[in-house]
């Protein structure tokens, strides 16, 4: 059975995701799809507008054959690790034979070059990224401007589009992981990765979706851009206080850890960086929201400057929120890739994949949170589970603890 890898956050699963999964099978003449998915808290540093489990089941109406999830240390991470991650999920299952990824270029020629290039952390990399770091670009962008420099044909506006910044970081990890994995890209088509507005008739990026249900618009609104399958499913978590989960359900939470650790304390975790803890203790001292703006909103522009994007302190403040230190991510652990794969739902075509990962797979693999001692990082995805239903209309202890009884969701075929 030939089988794609699509690396993915379903947030929500659109028509857009439905034609990339298309594509995807046609592309790589596969006859299964396997989906390494982030789990409750995406890679931009935010809570998921509905569970994972959720998702996974949008995921596998749509056709996909094996959910897979992408552990929290990976999931809310910058663009290198988070492709890491992914691709060590992939290449860890032993029966993915090609990974396709959207990429606003299309073409994956020269992502291939630059790729090659930085597959070894050349040093000069390091020393344009520092030239770029000092004179106040964000990460990001800086990081664009190196692999620009050092990449012939390579240019900084294609690098800095984040969906050909992904790409390029899974393409890094196949070399880095020898993996034989074949890669393959589709152009994204009417709506960008970060477009806000709607300007199609079936077409709109999650963001877009997620802002317009944040702001108040009903589901019905969103029907136009979204799968049935999808829409039945948001319905069924709305109804059930279960979604649209969004930052400003951790508000107090998170102000409550601000106010009380320590300076030293907000230091040790992970991607508190360049004495960003005084930044964060000093816009606290001066938050003030106004009217219509949300809490969290009003710190993030308080913290906001060139050097921090809003991303970037996203996934700060939300490792603050869950308990993320310093040592628990640093880089040795994370270079080892994923240590289990979590199921999070099958086909029966998934479910004879599953089988074949018995022989093949090189880590665990999990159906159920397993007793006495858990894999290595399993420990920060159920508390992640437990964080995000504090984010519920109406908290309940057993969602909180959802992993250890919750099954793969199953999608049965008919004849």
């Amino acid at each position: 059975m030939r089988t794609v890898g699509l690396i993915v956050e379903y947030n929500p699963l659109h028509n857009g995701h439905s034609y990339h999964y298309q594509q995807s099978l046609k592309v790589s003449g596969a006859d299964a799809a396997v989906c390494v998915m982030s789990g409750h808290f995406l890679q931009r540093g935010e809570p998921a507008l509905a569970g994972k489990w959720a998702r996974a089941e949008m995921a596998l109406a749509m056709g996909a054959d094996l959910v897979l999830e992408l552990p929290a240390a990976y999931a809310a991470q910058p663009a290198e690790w988070f492709g890491y991650g992914s691709v060590s999920a992939l290449e860890a299952t032993g029966v993915v034979d090609s990974l396709c990824f959207g990429s606003e270029s299309g073409d994956i020629a020269w992502l291939e070059r630059a790729a090659e290039v930085l597959a070894s952390e050349p040093p000069q990399l390091q020393e344009e990224l520092r030239l770029g770091l000092k004179a106040g670009l964000p990460y990001p962008a800086a990081y664009s401007r190196a692999v620009a420099s050092l990449v012939p044909g390579a240019s900084f506006e294609e690098l800095a589009k984040p969906n050909n910044t992904l790409g390029l970081h899974y393409l890094i990890a196949l070399r880095r992981l020898a993996s034989p994995i074949r890669p393959l890209t589709i152009a994204r088509t009417k709506a960008d990765y970060r477009q806000e507005d709607i300007t199609d008739r079936r077409i709109a990026s999650a963001t877009a979706i997620r802002k317009l249900l944040l702001e108040g618009g009903s589901l019905d609104d969103t029907a136009p851009y979204l799968p049935p399958s999808t829409l039945a499913i948001l319905q069924r978590e709305y109804e059930a206080g279960r979604s649209p989960v969004s930052w400003e359900r951790f508000a107090q939470g998170l102000l409550m850890k601000l106010a009380t650790m320590s300076p030293e304390a907000l230091a040790d975790c992970h991607e508190v960086t360049e004495g960003l803890e005084h930044r964060i203790r000093a816009a606290l001292s001066e938050w003030q929201p106004v009217a219509g703006e949300g809490a969290v909103a009003a710190l993030l522009e308080r913290l906001k400057t060139k050097r921090y994007t809003r991303t970037k302190l996203q996934r700060t403040l939300l490792h603050i929120l869950l308990g993320h230190s310093k040592a628990m991510l640093r880089p040795e652990v994370l270079r080892r890739g994923v240590p289990y794969l979590r199921v999070l739902g099958f086909s029966p075509k998934g479910q004879a994949l599953l089988k074949r990962m018995k022989k093949t797979a090189r880590v665990p693999v999990l159906t159920k949170v397993p007793s006495g001692d858990a894999p290595p990082l399993l420990e920060l995805d159920l508390r992640a589970t437990s964080a995000y239903a504090l984010g519920f209309d109406r908290p309940d202890p057993r969602e909180m603890f959802r992993d250890y009884y919750q099954a793969p969701v199953r999608r049965e075929d008919s004849e």
